[in-house]
């Protein structure tokens, strides 16, 4: 079965910086979008990045300048490097894919994915 794993969460403070990952495996060999969301405590789900199966990327205005998504095909590996990372960056950050070749902006708004990993944790202090 598919299964999508995040690491790398973790408490920092205001101005640091995390890379998160998303090891994927057993994915069914057809073209994917793929993309990072967060929910913080008390609130809704939120898009974050995502990249599609060509390398476009699309960023929440929030985090823009400040995060970067990235893909390793070769390890199947989806990452998140977060730098000057802020208080109201806190929640739970998952990764999902769907099989789908090209994902817009679009993607960071849609609610439901396909496939989803359990989340990591990342907490900033102020």
């Amino acid at each position: 079965q598919v299964q999508l794993v995040e690491s790398g969460g973790g408490s920092v403070q205001d101005g640091g910086s995390l890379i998160l990952s998303c090891a994927i495996s057993n994915l069914p060999p057809v073209r994917y979008t793929m993309g990072w969301f967060r929910q913080a405590a008390g609130k809704e789900r939120e898009g974050v990045a995502n990249i599609d199966s060509e390398g476009s990327t699309n960023y929440a205005e929030s985090v823009k300048g400040r995060f970067t998504i990235s893909k390793d095909n070769a390890k199947n590996t989806l990452y998140l490097q977060m730098n000057r990372l802020k208080p109201e960056d806190t929640g739970m950050y998952y990764c999902a894919a769907d099989d789908l070749p090209i994902g817009g902006r679009w993607y960071l708004v849609q609610k439901r994915h396909k496939y989803w990993g359990q989340g990591t944790q990342v907490t900033v202090s102020s």
